[in-house]
């Protein structure tokens, strides 16, 4: 056998090898101890559409997250204004846009202005016409600043969502951006859809705020709510009529420690009343922040609150050194359990709304993946007897690299952890006439070769360079499309791009380089004389 054969018989063989071992994970479940140590343990993902799940779309209202900057930078500018001595008479956000303010004295507005543009790069400050002897400025939030924050607060929520899925336990889940502010979410194989949307959904800012205690709950009810505070709730369970009420709070509204320092958050079983509570550790900042801030407050209450709602307001009995607290309340253990998930994931930078639900059944997956595969059959059979009786020895030839086409298809959605989806099944049949296509093409090439008195050998070599430009002409442009709809398209669109993808590059190996392959080994090697095509 030639040097030139030999080595390309070793490229198909090695091929069909790494092909096998990529699909080994995905037809067996139990796989030995020393496969995962240096074979590949990747294995062909089944979308939604093929195991039931759920699928969403989010949209991360982002604004939200630009309104928090700035209340945040409308405390810290409070803290700088007391600190440098500038008294003012009223600072507040505006909208969106940034904030107004008002200061007491006309000598503090040079010295306030060199203040604010040292230390806010991030807004501009125009000067408002006023009171005389009171400056005016509005500080606006510049327009760069606010599309880097709402770029940010959604790259974060994805990030959030998708570390709170996979403490979840669903496998295999497919978060991805979708536009300039949706996020898809799509979960095979869960169980239970309504869990995974509030665990999805929720916001989960933790927040300790101090209790006023100096001022009137039911005076701020009324409606005179002293400066700096705010009301929240407390929403109680009674155990013997199984109902609910809503606690009011008077409370700073300056945290003084967020979720943001949480390392770990761990549910635990209260022995005395066998209730799962949560436990809460803090990062080593955080932990210094929390024993200041008891140590400060002793017999003050410190309220734990949880995305706008109060969980409880115990006293400070004393300092609290270590880095631990802990949050309880009458939780069911699923309830526990989520609410630790969420901590340790940490909080959504801004709330999110589903624009999108749908849910898939794992019957209707188990009847889709049967519809597949039967036309997949069905329809490679009739295309497989078609070649052989149309093209007889040629035809089974094609009817070889044709199945290895759909092998190498197959190992090709493992490596590159691509998830099969009902459209992907539909791109491999379109895969499969392609492949044959090509074949066809060559083989009417050579018949018409033949048709001129010319060998099988001369015949063979003319109808495949022939054919070549042709079939690389057609791969070529399907394949430019399947990129473009792959980069622009979403959820079932880019499953066929990625089936279809592949397929044309494992098409195009199969039916020039393995087929040629083979009718050398026939024809050249074992010096069959007549040409069966």
């Amino acid at each position: 056998m030639s040097k030139r054969l030999t080595w390309r018989l070793g490229i198909i063989a090695v091929c069909i090898l790494g092909a096998l071992l990529y699909l080994v994970p995905s037809l067996s479940k139990n796989l030995p101890p020393w496969w995962s140590s240096f074979l590949p343990t990747e294995k062909v993902h089944l979308g939604l559409d093929l195991q039931g799940g759920m699928h969403l779309v989010l949209e991360v209202e982002a604004i939200k997250a630009v309104e928090s900057n700035i209340e945040r930078v409308v405390e810290e500018l409070k803290h700088d204004l007391r600190k440098n001595r500038f008294r003012y008479q009223d600072l507040k956000r505006i909208g969106t846009d940034g904030m107004a303010l008002t200061l007491l004295r006309e000598d503090d507005r040079s010295p306030f202005r060199e203040m604010f543009e040292a230390n806010y790069p991030d807004f501009e400050l125009k000067e408002l016409p006023g009171q005389p002897g009171k400056p005016s400025f509005e500080l606006v939030l510049r327009h760069k600043a606010r599309e880097h924050i709402m770029k940010m607060a959604v790259e974060q929520a994805l990030e959030t969502i998708r570390n709170r899925v996979d403490q979840f336990g669903v496998s295999e889940p497919d978060i991805r951006p979708q536009g300039k502010n949706r996020i898809l979410v799509q979960l095979p194989g869960i169980k239970d859809p309504d869990r995974a949307k509030k665990l999805i959904g929720k916001t989960a800012l933790l927040e300790f705020k101090l209790v006023d205690e100096d001022h009137s709950v039911e005076e701020a009810l009324k409606g005179n709510i002293p400066p700096g505070d705010e009301i929240l709730y407390q929403v109680a369970y009674d155990p013997k009529t199984g109902g609910r009420r809503k606690i009011p709070y008077l409370l700073k509204k300056r945290a003084l420690l967020t979720g943001q320092y949480i390392t770990d958050a761990r549910v635990q079983i209260d022995p005395q009343y066998n209730e799962p509570y949560v436990t809460l550790s803090f990062d080593r900042r955080g932990a210094r922040l929390f024993e200041k801030i008891t140590g400060e407050n002793i017999k003050k209450r410190l309220a734990i609150v949880l995305d706008n709602k109060v969980n409880s307001a115990p006293v400070i009995q004393d300092k609290i050194s270590g880095g631990r607290a802990q949050i309880t309340g009458r939780f069911t253990m699923e309830e526990a359990r989520d609410l630790a998930i969420v901590l340790r994931a940490g909080a959504l930078p801004a709330p999110v709304k589903i624009l999108e639900e749908r849910t898939v059944g794992p019957s209707l997956g188990r009847d889709s993946i049967h519809k597949g595969l039967v036309s997949m059959v069905v329809g490679g059979v009739v295309v497989v007897i078609f070649m052989a009786i149309y093209y007889a020895l040629a035809g089974v030839i094609a009817d070889v690299a044709l199945l290895l086409n759909i092998l190498f298809i197959m190992a090709g959605l493992a490596f590159f952890g691509a998830t099969l989806t009902l459209p992907g099944i539909a791109g491999i049949i379109l895969t499969i006439g392609m492949s044959v296509d090509a074949n066809v093409l060559i083989f009417e090439r050579i018949r018409e070769e033949v048709r001129l008195g010319k060998t099988p050998r001369t015949a063979i070599d003319a109808g495949y360079a022939k054919a070549l430009v042709t079939i690389l002409d057609a791969n070529i442009t399907t394949l430019i499309v399947a990129l473009v709809l792959f980069q622009f398209g979403t959820g079932p669109v880019r499953g066929f791009a990625v089936t279809l993808s592949i397929g044309i590059i494992s098409s195009l190996f199969t039916a020039i380089f393995v087929t040629r392959v083979i009718f050398d080994y026939l024809y050249l090697e074992r010096r069959m004389k007549r040409l069966s095509v």
